[in-house]
């Protein structure tokens, strides 16, 4: 879009994922410097802020946001989000298997931010504090009213996120597999998710499966593998679905790759936790409308 205002129209909330692999541990952690432009796409989404102006935001990105290039990167986007366009700036890390009853570790980094209130940018994990404002209207701020989730039990296990039976042989690895005798070694439990790490099998001992990522319908080093009555295989789409919370009725397209809906799901989001968060940010803004 050149020119998103004309276009789109009133937005209230803007929401922006930009590419996390200039910045994850997984890739590269070129940052702004990505040769690719992925990391400069964070500006992109600043653009739309400005010309859409709207009453809040929401980011997400891997948690080593924070700290690329010696917190550089980070204060790039705190000082773009605060100075420049005037919001507010609310950093936390939240665990999809703490704050969303899904069992993934998904750590992820997720700022909050409300228009013409700048003056609450707080650190990772911090509330605003009402004593940043000494108006009286300070408890109408949308930012003091916005509450960073607290954790929740987690009491879904891994099967109840498993298909039941025998699933596509595509999935499975055969005896003749040059994995397989590695694999077959290792691989001796039936209640936990195993990884591919290149050249050795790791057991994700947690009882929760590792971090889904975007590469791994392509061979990457992060496939999650489970030993299930039929043998040794791979996560189906459906399942990585599922780890990211996604209710069951949601499925992919039946033409699309598998390659494409491994990517598509390691490039999602945890549902449950966002959910929380837009509650939170609806929240806030309804105490606002509630005393304009």
């Amino acid at each position: 879009f050149t020119e998103p205002k004309e276009q789109l129209g009133e937005v209230n909330i803007l929401t922006s994922g930009f590419p996390c692999q200039a910045f994850s541990v997984a890739g590269y952690r070129q940052g702004f410097d990505d040769e690719k432009g992925r990391g400069n796409l964070f500006f992109e989404t600043a653009r739309f802020i400005e010309q859409l102006q709207p009453e809040a935001y929401l980011l997400e990105n891997v948690k080593n946001l924070v700290g690329h290039d010696k917190g550089n990167t980070f204060n790039v986007i705190r000082k773009t989000i605060v100075e420049d366009l005037g919001y507010s700036f609310i950093p936390f890390v939240l665990n999809s298997k703490e704050y969303g009853n899904v069992p993934q570790t998904r750590e992820r980094i997720y700022v909050v931010g409300f228009r013409d209130e700048s003056a609450c940018s707080c650190a990772v994990n911090e509330q605003p504090k009402k004593s940043l404002f000494t108006t009286k209207n300070a408890d109408y701020i949308c930012s003091i009213n916005f509450e960073i989730p607290s954790p929740v039990k987690l009491t879904r296990a891994i099967h109840s996120v498993l298909e039941n039976g025998k699933q596509d042989d595509i999935y499975y690895y055969p005896p003749g597999h040059r994995y397989y005798e590695e694999l077959s070694s290792t691989m001796k439990r039936r209640d936990t998710v195993y990884q591919w790490r290149r050249v050795y099998v790791r057991e994700n001992k947690s009882n929760v499966c590792p971090t889904l990522t975007a590469n791994m319908g392509t061979g990457g080093h992060n496939v999650p593998l489970i030993l299930d009555n039929y043998g040794i295989r791979k996560l189906t789409p459906a399942e990585c679905l599922r780890f990211q919370g996604f209710p069951p009725e949601v499925k992919f397209p039946e033409n699309m790759a598998r390659s494409h809906c491994y990517k598509q799901a390691g490039n999602s989001v945890a549902v449950p936790v966002v959910k929380r968060i837009a509650d939170a940010i609806a929240t806030a803004l309804d105490a606002k409308y509630a005393n304009p």
